[in-house]
């Protein structure tokens, strides 16, 4: 199936809405609260989920994203659990797309072939490989090209001209633009230069691709001042910690959840 993905931010345009794009880790504390969380996700406004791969060294990861890796692993949460899971979330949803998030190394060892016709099968969205630089995965990008899948790839306050021209040329879905250098729950600062960012790179990509940002968004205020200048915004670390807060008790996670994605998806 064609990603939802770029449909998504169309529809979002036409309605004078910015796209809330969320993050978790499959498996922590358990795959069973992993769906009911997406699915708590997606009804309370989250248009898009980023579905966290569990790998044992997620280098761009801060500390709050690296124990729930760590909890995801000591449950063996595979690759190929977190792709049956969106077969899962399929059954019920059908609208919320989903990308896969993580590192080269898992799909490597399952090949590249078997997991994007997997994904496919699954109904995922696309794909979005942190430590897979445009010059190193044209092997992936061809084969998601083949299920029209989406290849999503970071850009940060370091990315040159030249290599965003790179990224702007392999990208489909969305630029997923890092607000800041450093790892994920960072603070937010400089609001001004991060904007010029976004406008150097939607001009370089000549406006084809949605810019996304993410890292140190963490409520409503920060929210609404990202979406004024973005087309999506994206909350990942706040999310994982609320999850873990509530881990041993799912319907009080689960309104906990709702309470906060909702407040945010009001200023969007």
């Amino acid at each position: 199936m064609t990603s939802r993905i770029p449909h998504i931010f169309k529809s979002n345009k036409l309605k004078n809405k910015k796209t809330f794009i969320s993050y978790l880790v499959c498996g922590d504390p358990s795959n069973d609260f992993t769906l009911s969380a997406m699915h708590t996700m997606s009804e309370s406004g989250v248009d898009i989920i980023e579905l966290g791969i569990p790998f044992t060294d997620p280098i761009a990861d801060g500390p709050v994203i690296q124990q729930s890796i760590d909890r995801s692993l000591k449950n063996k949460t595979s690759l190929r659990d977190v792709i049956s899971l969106v077969k899962d979330f399929r059954k019920v949803n059908k609208d919320t797309a989903v990308v896969l998030m993580g590192y080269m190394n898992p799909i490597h060892k399952m090949g590249i072939n078997k997991f994007t016709r997997l994904i496919n099968e699954s109904g995922i969205d696309g794909v979005l490989i942190v430590d897979s630089p445009p010059e190193e995965s044209e092997v992936l990008n061809k084969y998601l090209r083949k299920y029209n899948k989406s290849h999503i790839y970071l850009a940060s306050p370091t990315t040159t001209d030249q290599r965003m021209r790179s990224i702007a040329a392999m990208s489909s879905g969305y630029i997923y633009y890092v607000t800041i250098k450093g790892i994920t729950g960072s603070k937010l600062s400089n609001i001004g230069k991060i904007k010029e960012n976004v406008k150097k790179i939607k001009k370089i990509s000549n406006d084809k691709l949605p810019v996304a940002v993410g890292f140190g968004i963490k409520d409503k205020k920060s929210a609404k001042t990202m979406a004024e200048f973005s087309d999506g915004i994206i909350i990942g670390s706040s999310i994982v910690e609320l999850i873990n807060k509530h881990s041993k008790n799912k319907k009080i996670m689960n309104n906990k959840l709702s309470s906060y994605i909702s407040s945010i998806a009001r200023v969007m």
